[in-house]
């Protein structure tokens, strides 16, 4: 279970804005977005198409500037009306994970490669990437398919071969956008347990973007975006 004191949070933003556009054609992506998501925690992002999800889980994830506010990921001050770090690639690499809807492993790839390969971008040898890579597949319930091919997998095997690559680094904060869209009840509730098993194991904060019904009862908290507004809280802290 979660840890519910909020002053440890892995994820906290205060007051993060975005905008796209100027004048007439301007768009408030974010406005004032004021939230933090705990160790052992997986929260849901729910909303409309155009609410801001996207747009909220790219800034989390360091890909989006924001206009205006702050934001703090594992302990570290990344934004401050402007990033704090000028390395951004390497601040992703280190503290966070993403998983989408659909996998996008590099097909020419088997699932140890595919998996290895974001270690060695992050400067791990080629050996101690391959030797993780393969406890991650086991890990997550796939060490008997690390010699896969991406179109020798099921749909399910290649989001946990995803799911090993997401977490390849150890990054304690974990993005998903739609990682259950693709797949069956069956599946989706795997997914879900899989990620259970991080959050908890790994003291990870996950936060996952979703239209998925199936899987509301997976989450610890439900935030509510609208027009770029947090509009609800299901659960909240």
């Amino acid at each position: 279970m979660p840890d519910t004191s909020r002053s440890n949070a892995l994820v906290e933003l205060r007051t993060i804005s975005k905008h796209f556009g100027e004048g007439a054609a301007r768009v408030d992506a974010l406005s004032g977005v004021t939230t933090s998501v705990l160790p052992g925690e997986i929260v849901g992002l729910l909303g409309p198409s155009g609410s801001g999800k996207s747009t909220l889980l790219n800034v989390i994830g360091c890909v989006t500037e924001p206009n205006t506010g702050w934001m703090r990921l594992d302990g570290e001050t990344v934004y401050d009306d402007r990033w704090m770090r000028r390395d951004l690639r390497r601040l992703r690499l280190e503290k966070i994970g993403f998983i989408f809807q659909t996998p996008n492993l590099l097909p020419f790839l088997n699932s140890t490669e595919n998996v290895a390969e974001v270690m060695e971008l992050a400067g791990t040898s080629s050996r101690a990437a391959r030797d993780r890579a393969r406890e991650q597949l086991d890990y997550l319930g796939v060490g008997h398919r690390m010699a896969a091919m991406p179109s020798m997998l099921s749909g399910g095997e290649a989001q946990r071969v995803a799911i090993a690559r997401a977490l390849a680094n150890g990054p304690r904060i974990i993005l998903a956008d739609e990682p259950t869209a693709a797949l069956d009840s069956e599946r989706a509730a795997v997914v879900m347990d899989l990620l259970r098993r991080v959050a908890t194991d790994q003291q990870a904060a996950i936060i996952v973007v979703t239209h998925d019904s199936k899987i509301f009862d997976r989450f610890d908290r439900i935030l509510s975006l609208r027009d770029g507004r947090l509009a609800a809280a299901n659960g909240a802290a």
